[in-house]
């Protein structure tokens, strides 16, 4: 097994400015990157992401 402590997955602030001004027609503030940056972890659900990444990819082992 690999190193436990690698980063699967991230986000950047571009990510986040690229959202925005596709979204919202503008860059955010830096105070409202902030605010994102609090908040984001919030909406995302990473244990079913995890969940469903693992079954998908061992339901395509389990039928080769």
């Amino acid at each position: 097994m690999g190193n436990k402590h690698e980063i699967v997955y991230s986000l950047n602030i571009e990510d986040i400015q690229t959202v925005a001004t596709q979204e919202i027609g503008r860059e955010l503030a830096k105070d409202e990157i902030d605010k994102v940056k609090d908040l984001i972890g919030e909406y995302i659900n990473w244990y079913d992401a995890i969940l469903n990444s693992i079954m998908e990819i061992t339901v395509i082992s389990e039928s080769k």
